[in-house]
């Protein structure tokens, strides 16, 4: 039994993935005797419909020197995060001389948009290595975590904001009642909160449990992000879905009455209902679903491996580390992992230590079997990846269902 982290009602787990290595802890041969490990549970909060991690790792963990994601690394990422600064400066910047601040701008890829038109900016990110990435790209980027302190520093120095940013970062924060508080500090009478999340209905509709990892702390629905916008005097006024990282919600709070809400709002409030978020039942059944999608893909990687055909993995992903370690996947199935950022080239990938290796080892060592891990960016990487195909390789994916790309069947656990 664990507290809500919101509303501090108890919750109890729905889905025990077992004892997990840091997602993003990738690392050096030498350094496989310290691994750190925690119990990797997910629970659902009856009262304020919370979905969120029953045991937490300390963000120093997480996010430090050597973070090992830089946003840029993707050129789909990078258009979308131009369209969503054209969208906030379109809706949101009309005042005169704005300020934008971004809540974990990592390196800096969407306040770019902002700086290069000119609009004063601020970028919040507490790993050293990716704020200075952004820095050195001429990004006004201050090294810390967000919370009421940072808000009043900032305040004191620029002024109130006309909007405060995220993008799949305000999920990682574990204290979202001290974001809150910030924001009341920091936003203008009329400003606006805009954040992008994963969204919990696209997670439960695909059974995409890999999105279940240390640096996700919470798994937002509407129900939920309304439940705590209201306990701080705020609302949720606009709601648009997005495409990205398999399924995310865009949400734009506001101060209570600052702004009318529009019609998507209850519109998806509606359908979530319809679609059970709001009930416990509903997770029991996606666990089970969990269990069946481990044991369909353990079970085709196996038969593909009986079959004599070599298996690499493709995108080091913080993702993958959920499923190579709850599904028990390791260098006996999958002999390596393609991965195109330097910095996680040439170590080992967390827990089950599978070598992660530059992309330039997959073309040329030529696997018969690419297990996509970052099915995320399926049509970006199907793209470029059309000789691999044409020479016979093979896709299997694993949302949201287990199968081989061009293949119509739909693997299922026998045993």
């Amino acid at each position: 039994m664990a507290d809500c982290l919101i509303c501090t009602n108890s919750i109890e787990p729905f889905h025990d993935f077992g004892r997990m290595p840091i997602a993003n802890g990738f690392l050096r041969p030498e350094q496989v005797t310290d691994e750190f490990f925690f119990e990797l549970k997910v629970g659902f909060c009856p009262s304020c419909k919370m979905v969120q991690l029953t045991e937490l790792v300390d963000p120093d963990k997480l996010f430090h020197d050597d973070y090992a994601y830089f946003s840029s690394i993707s050129t789909r990422m990078a258009e979308h995060f131009r369209q969503y600064a054209e969208w906030v400066r379109e809706k949101y910047t009309a005042a005169a001389d704005p300020l934008v601040i971004e809540v974990g701008s990592n390196d800096g890829i969407m306040l770019r948009n902002f700086s290069n038109a000119g609009v004063r900016h601020v970028g919040v990110e507490p790993s050293a290595n990716v704020a200075q990435a952004a820095r050195e790209q001429g990004i006004n980027t201050l090294c810390e975590f967000f919370n009421e302190e940072t808000a009043r520093q900032i305040c004191d120095e620029y002024g109130q904001a006309d909007a405060v940013l995220g993008a799949n970062v305000i999920c990682h924060i574990p204290d979202l009642h001290s974001i809150f508080a910030g924001l009341d500090v920091l936003l203008k009478p009329t400003g606006v909160f805009v954040f992008e999340e994963p969204y919990l209905g696209d997670i439960v509709e695909k059974a995409s449990y890999d999105q279940v990892y240390d640096e996700h702390f919470f798994y937002f629905s509407l129900h939920s992000v309304r439940s705590l916008a209201r306990r701080h005097g705020m609302e949720l006024i606009d709601v648009l879905p997005q495409s990205v990282h398999g399924g995310s919600m865009r949400y734009v709070i506001a101060r209570q009455g600052s702004h009318r809400p529009t019609a998507s709002v209850a519109e998806i409030l509606n359908r979530e209902i319809d679609n059970g978020l709001a009930h416990a039942a509903t997770f029991v059944r996606l666990s089970e679903r969990i269990d069946a999608s481990r044991d369909a893909l353990v079970g085709l990687l196996q038969e593909l491996k009986g079959q004599g055909k070599r298996i690499a993995g493709y995108g080091a992903t913080s993702k993958s580390t959920t499923v190579t370690n709850f599904c028990g996947i390791g260098p006996d199935l999958v002999e390596f992992i393609s991965d195109t950022t330097p910095g996680k080239q040439g170590k080992l990938s967390p827990g089950v230590h599978i070598p992660v290796v530059p992309y330039s080892h997959f073309a040329e060592s030529r696997p018969d079997v690419a297990l996509l891990f970052a099915w995320n960016h399926a049509s970006e990487i199907l793209a470029n990846e059309t000789a691999f195909r044409a020479g016979g390789g093979q896709f299997v994916v694993y949302v949201p269902e287990v199968r081989i790309l061009d293949d119509k069947t739909s693997y299922r656990h026998a045993g």
